[in-house]
């Protein structure tokens, strides 16, 4: 599989990360195939979270053995001071880790979300200089996350971003405006870029959801070729997260590992609305999650 430098971490990172989310319920045992396929087939980079149910307790007991050769990232969703530090005891201990790759402020939004976050990523920062974890980020979902991590960006000094980048909103001009926006920023700064969401089709509306994912993803092979094909192809890009839903992940490794760019008219033609399709964003008002979750 392709890898490519993620910024100034330095990090070569396999362009497919494997989302921790698809081991929400997961045990050791069970999540040992899925784990042990994705790194045999190239993937070098791990993206979980505490938030992800079972899956730090899921893959922690796997991490050892594999420590040298994976890039472990992990984020917060905490806003207080003292729950971010014990968040981050949690997931080392979880994890099997003395320290992370890469600690992330999770979901942040809004210019009100960076707001209200400010004591969590002052203990971000503070990790990196305690060498509890090498680099720091910040994440987001929904049409707002490109601006508030360009705002991050200016008042913390962080290392990666990792936001939305499909077809589906790109098509929205305001949002490919900030997000481009972002995209320059980061490449001045040296930035790791990573998106989510590459596989995104549509909110599930008045359908029951099917798989382990808040919206509906492409399930066939060419949907998710072309959306993993659009979000490498986007300038800045450095990687994409596999989606939580455990039925595209092996296809979107596939992909991943035969990935060829798109030219300007395919990824034109990418961005054309497929009928009957409608946006998974904003969150509130169209994620639904799965049973279980």
């Amino acid at each position: 599989m392709e890898t490519r430098r993620l910024g100034r971490t330095g990090h070569q990172s396999s362009v497919a990360i494997l989302g921790g989310a698809v081991f929400f319920a997961d045990t050791p045992e069970s999540a040992a195939p899925t784990f042990q396929m994705a790194l045999g087939r190239g993937v070098n980079h791990l993206d979980i979270a505490p938030g992800y149910g079972l899956a730090e307790r899921a893959i922690g007991p796997h991490i050892p053995a594999v420590r040298d050769r994976l890039f472990v990232a992990c984020k917060t969703g905490e806003t207080t001071r003292d729950s971010a530090l014990s968040r981050l005891d949690k997931s080392l201990t979880r994890l099997q880790v003395d320290h992370l790759d890469l600690y992330q402020a999770h979901g942040v939004t809004s210019i009100a979300d960076l707001d209200a976050r400010d004591d969590a990523f002052r203990v971000i920062l503070e990790a990196r200089d305690r060498g509890k974890t090498r680099f720091v980020g910040v994440t987001g979902h929904d049409m707002g996350a490109p601006r508030a991590h360009l705002e991050a960006l200016r008042r913390y000094d962080l290392d990666t971003v990792m936001f939305p980048v499909f077809p589906g909103v790109w098509s929205d001009a305001s949002y490919r405006a900030d997000a481009e926006a972002l995209l320059a920023e980061c490449a001045n700064r040296d930035i790791g870029v990573m998106a989510i969401k590459a596989v995104a089709r549509r909110a599930w509306g008045d359908r029951p959801p099917d798989t382990s994912s808040w919206y509906e993803p492409f399930r066939s092979d060419e949907g998710i070729r072309r959306g993993i094909r659009f979000a490498l192809s986007t300038p800045g890009v450095h990687a994409f997260c596999t989606s939580s839903s455990s039925d595209v992940l092996e296809s979107s490794i596939e992909a991943a590992g035969s990935f060829e760019p798109l030219s300007p008219d395919e990824r034109d033609a990418a961005m054309t609305p497929i009928a009957g399709d409608g946006p998974i964003f904003p969150l509130r008002e169209h994620a639904k999650l799965p049973s279980g979750w």
